[in-house]
């Protein structure tokens, strides 16, 4: 993101008293975080990736790097909605982490419009990350499963 942008948009986070501001671009984003640090309260600590405003003074704290799974095959949501990594509540997950997979196999269900949608895979190989929690909200081509 170009610096003179950056300083724009914290001169009109400091202008209209915004206490926070995040803006997601492409792959770029940017979170402003505001310090009122009023009364002597402790100061507001910003997650990676965020600049922090304190008394005229501007901190941009690096983003860890993403991981790259260009190398490996990975399974994407073809939808949005909710993920369940278990056929019903408290079952055996379909997949675990180190387990091996053939081409076909389930590896989630993605719940859709109040339908449930069986997410395979396309390749054989053995799991080794799982990106995405039990009942969470995914999006359409987020990542699921990285396979080697």
């Amino acid at each position: 993101m170009d610096v003179r942008k950056i300083k724009k948009l914290i001169d009109l986070v400091k202008e209209n008293n915004i206490s926070e501001l995040e803006i997601h671009e492409d792959k770029e984003s940017i979170h402003i975080v505001l310090n009122q640090n009023l009364h002597g309260s402790a100061p507001i600590l910003p997650a990676t990736g965020q600049i922090l405003l304190q008394q005229n003074e501007v901190r941009v704290i690096e983003e860890p790097k993403k991981n790259d799974y260009s190398d490996k095959y990975t399974v994407k949501s073809p939808m949005v909605g909710t993920v369940y990594l278990s056929a019903t509540p408290g079952a055996k997950s379909f997949v675990t982490v180190g387990q091996k997979v053939n081409a076909g196999d389930t590896m989630c269900l993605i719940e859709a419009m109040k339908m449930f949608n069986r997410i395979e895979t396309d390749k054989a190989g053995t799991v080794v990350e799982i990106l995405i929690n039990n009942e969470q909200p995914v999006e359409y081509g987020q990542l699921l499963f990285v396979i080697e």
